[in-house]
């Protein structure tokens, strides 16, 4: 009775449901509850929905993790694809969209580790290289100049 109104209060988006509900969901098999928190739920509900998808292993969920792949927070989108992969699609379009965005983040957290590695680098550019030649011979000749 109580999950009852808790789903309801989560569908006029009055209430974030907690990680303790999804598991609870989890043991009872609510598989269209997580699905519905997984599309409109908050970005830490989002993920949590997601790995969860993956735990119950149900392929009708599949077309909605393939949606979520595209989520504009990447720890959703990674749990989404860590969720395809645990359910294990036998189209050949969803392996190849694994596959593919699987390659995209091994590149993004390539670059993210470079620019970390570079970060405490310290370029020293002095003013001369920046300055024009035109200017640079202008200092010069007033240099030349005697002083007042």
């Amino acid at each position: 009775m109580l999950q009852g109104i808790k789903y309801i209060l989560i569908k006029l988006k009055l209430f974030q449901p907690s990680e303790r509900d999804i598991q609870t969901w989890i043991s009872t098999k609510k598989v269209k509850r997580i699905e519905y928190v997984l599309e409109h739920g908050n970005y830490k509900t989002r993920k949590l929905a997601a790995e969860a998808l993956g735990k119950t292993g149900y392929a009708s969920s599949i077309p909605i993790l393939l949606r979520t792949i595209n989520d504009n927070v990447h720890n959703v989108s990674i749990a989404a694809l860590n969720a395809l992969e645990s359910i294990g699609s036998d189209d050949k379009l969803g392996t190849t969209i694994i596959k593919k965005r699987f390659d995209w983040v091994k590149d993004k957290r390539e670059k993210d580790a470079k620019l970390e590695a570079s970060k405490g680098k310290k370029y020293k550019i002095y003013r001369w290289e920046r300055a024009s030649k035109k200017s640079f011979d202008r200092v010069k000749e007033q240099l030349k100049r005697p002083m007042r």
